[in-house]
């Protein structure tokens, strides 16, 4: 069964397509934002399952965005796609509390994460 997922990320492009790459796997996209104050206030009307978040973005970044998430919700499943350095970004990311660090053009292993959390 497909899971209910929020997608965060500036570039609307990649918003598209990680819609289309989930989608066609049963998964269910109940809502997009393009910036970290958007996706707080998203996830806390719309309770997904899990959230796919961009790093770099305008007004509140990702990871800002992910502690207010992870505050309002310690069990969240948060997981950061980025094109940033992985070694530097990635451990942010887990001591935040993500579930993973992915590169965002990898859709395989964003499905199998997705698949697995």
């Amino acid at each position: 069964m497909g899971k209910s997922i929020l997608i965060v990320d500036d570039s609307t492009i990649m918003r598209k397509m990680l819609r289309k790459t989930l989608e066609s796997k049963g998964h269910i996209i109940v809502g997009e934002a393009k910036d970290g104050m958007e996706a707080v206030a998203l996830y806390k009307s719309l309770k997904p399952d899990q959230v796919t978040m961009d790093i770099t973005m305008r007004g509140m970044n990702g990871l800002d965005a992910a502690k207010e998430i992870l505050h309002h919700d310690p069990k969240a499943k948060i997981l950061f796609l980025s094109n940033l350095d992985e070694e530097k970004y990635g451990e942010d990311a887990k001591r935040l509390g993500a579930k993973g660090y992915i590169n965002k053009h990898k859709s395989n292993e964003i499905l199998n994460l997705i698949e697995r959390l």
